[in-house]
């Protein structure tokens, strides 16, 4: 809990603050890379640092937790420093790097904000972000426990024991512990950090969802490579895409992710469950699937995908087999592009256009999961809320750093 003292100078100064928050991190950022270069080795992913994606996410996780702290005092803001705990532990973030992000920080806001940044104001704001960094530091504890790990190494090499091409872009990797010892449990929607030494000599980490779960311990990765377009070059889904084969060796992280498929549910135990997703967001959608099918789960199943087009559409094999071997399965895809002479799957399985509920018969009482680029999920849980889903009951993954919890 925020002291009335501290709580009252944040109060007054947070619109001056949130307003200043991407310069601050901006040169939060640029002042810290610079002295401390060995930070985008193998800890930062500087594709999100030339992006301003994770610029933007620090920005708006400070001010989100501020304000929660001021809105309702009473109450931890779980939701959000759960979020962040799970993606901190999936790259192994220390207790002392805590202390570095600080010192920078707050220089950071001297700089931006000179003389407003009085003794008391400054105080202040040190004490939200211990309050802060407090809260995540025993969260991440406390997920290090559970996996087993000391000091934040969870890392441990696998073997890819399969390679398969899902589309043009898109490949799937089943792994194996190499030490031949038994896997880390998982949750179906979980993700691993992935990490690769680049051409030029440094270490990235990159997340992904494990698509699918196997006997023995096997464990499925699926990379979507990213070229040209509107989009910066994917350099580690590249590299993994054009390089990994049958028998190489990656590094892996523990499993880590709060946005897992819950047998029991707010909604009750049972409870008809919504999975929609577009492009690779199919991949943690396509885990809940498996794990609903291996427990022979008879709960109403409702699966919802997006893509552009049948060919483009990964895993789908996969998603049509498992909706359909459940009792309660049902499942509708969105194409945007149609083959010549028009659709030839099951009518009204398969759809024109982008995803449009309009029509779909939305089981009462829901729990809903999604997964896809912000505008797609934030169009869908508009439209699930219309069609009677409670919001506490619509629940998110988003890839890379989480841009919507200080707009949501």
């Amino acid at each position: 809990m925020l002291s009335a003292e501290s709580a009252a100078i944040v109060r007054a100064t947070l619109p001056a603050v949130g307003a200043a928050l991407d310069a601050i991190t901006t040169r939060f950022y640029e002042t810290m890379f610079a002295e401390r270069p060995e930070l985008l080795d193998g800890l930062f992913n500087r594709g999100n640092q030339r992006s301003g994606e994770q610029r933007r996410a620090l920005a708006g996780s400070i001010a989100a937790f501020a304000g929660m702290l001021l809105d309702r005092p009473d109450e931890r803001p779980d939701e959000l420093l759960g979020r962040i705990a799970h993606k901190h532990a999936a790259v192994g973030i220390t207790d002392d790097q805590y202390v570095i992000v600080h010192k920078y920080l707050f220089a950071a806001i001297v700089e931006v904000l000179g003389e407003a940044v009085t003794p008391e104001v400054a105080a202040a704001w040190d004490e939200v972000y211990w309050l802060m960094a407090g809260a995540l530091i025993a969260a991440e504890a406390r997920l290090y426990a559970e996996a087993g790990a000391h000091g934040g190494d969870t890392w441990r090499q696998w073997r890819v024991v399969e390679r398969r091409a899902e589309t043009a872009d898109v490949v799937s990797f089943v792994l194996r512990p190499a030490d031949g010892g038994p896997a880390p449990a998982a949750r179906p929607g979980q993700y691993v950090s992935v990490r690769v030494r680049m051409p030029d000599g440094v270490s990235q980490l990159r997340q992904y969802t494990l698509s699918g779960f196997g006997e023995d311990g096997l464990r499925r990765i699926t990379v979507k490579r990213v070229h040209g377009g509107d989009q910066p070059e994917g350099e580690v889904s590249n590299l993994l895409y054009a390089t990994v084969k049958e028998g190489d060796e990656l590094t892996l992280s523990a499993p880590f992710g709060d946005v897992t498929l819950d047998d029991v549910h707010t909604a009750g135990k049972g409870a008809p469950v919504v999975l929609a997703s577009a492009g690779i967001g199919c991949t943690p959608i396509t885990a809940m699937l498996q794990h609903l099918a291996d427990t022979g789960s008879d709960r109403r199943v409702l699966l919802l995908h997006a893509d552009t087009s049948e060919p483009a559409h990964a895993l789908r094999a996969d998603m049509t087999a498992l909706a359909d071997a459940l009792p309660g399965g049902s499942r509708v895809f969105w194409y945007e592009e149609q083959p010549e002479g028009g659709t030839a799957t099951a009518p009204g399985t398969v759809r024109a256009g982008t995803m449009d509920l309009t029509g779909v018969d939305i089981p009462e009482g829901a729990a809903a999961y999604l997964c896809g680029p912000l505008p797609f999920m934030r169009h869908v849980r508009e439209q699930l809320i219309e069609a009677g889903v409670a919001p506490r009951d619509i629940h998110y993954e988003v890839f890379g750093p989480d841009l919507w919890l200080a707009h949501n």
